[in-house]
């Protein structure tokens, strides 16, 4: 091990710690972070030292790729949704983070995370379906808690990546 690897370590270990927030936002990378952090260590130390955080981070990531994949499916698909409220959602999503909310002197891109997807979807539903309002409701809130859901899950598997990193490594 180099003179530099205690520093590198601490970088790595900041590194994967953004993850969690990452997570929970989706302006920062998330746990995409995780295998960012193990290649950087792996290039401080080598790859006979450091594969097993490099494997961790790869599997928390996909296990975050699913949870990101159920959280949004599930919930409005035993609504039966229209496959257009995913799509409404998405971009209620991004008009919410970028749109007139951040603007807001408090919580503008936390309202935007949260009732961007909602009326996105709600709004999708009721145009793609022609629906009743209160069902178009029911499908942006089952979006919306399915987003929070996979958000939760993600930021946990990322306290399991650092958690990880650090028993893994020291």
């Amino acid at each position: 091990m180099s003179n530099a690897a205690p520093l590198l370590w601490w970088l790595c270990l900041g590194i994967q710690a953004l993850a969690i927030p990452g997570a929970l936002l989706p302006v920062l990378p998330g746990l995409a972070l995780l295998p960012l952090g193990a290649l950087l260590w792996i290039w401080a130390v080598g790859w006979s030292a450091g594969w097993p955080s490099l494997l961790l981070a790869l599997v928390l990531l996909v296990l975050g790729w699913g949870a990101e994949a159920l959280g949004l499916v599930l919930g409005p698909a035993k609504l039966q949704a229209s496959r257009w409220a995913g799509l409404g959602a998405g971009l209620g999503l991004l008009v919410g983070l970028l749109g007139l909310l951040p603007a807001l002197p408090v919580g503008g891109p936390l309202l935007g995370l949260l009732l961007g997807p909602f009326l996105g979807a709600s709004l999708a539903q009721w145009l793609a379906a022609r629906g009743g309002l209160g069902r178009a409701l029911q499908v942006g809130l089952a979006v919306l808690v399915g987003m929070l859901v996979s958000r939760l899950a993600q930021a946990l598997l990322g306290v399991v990546g650092v958690l990880g990193f650090i028993l893994l490594t020291r």
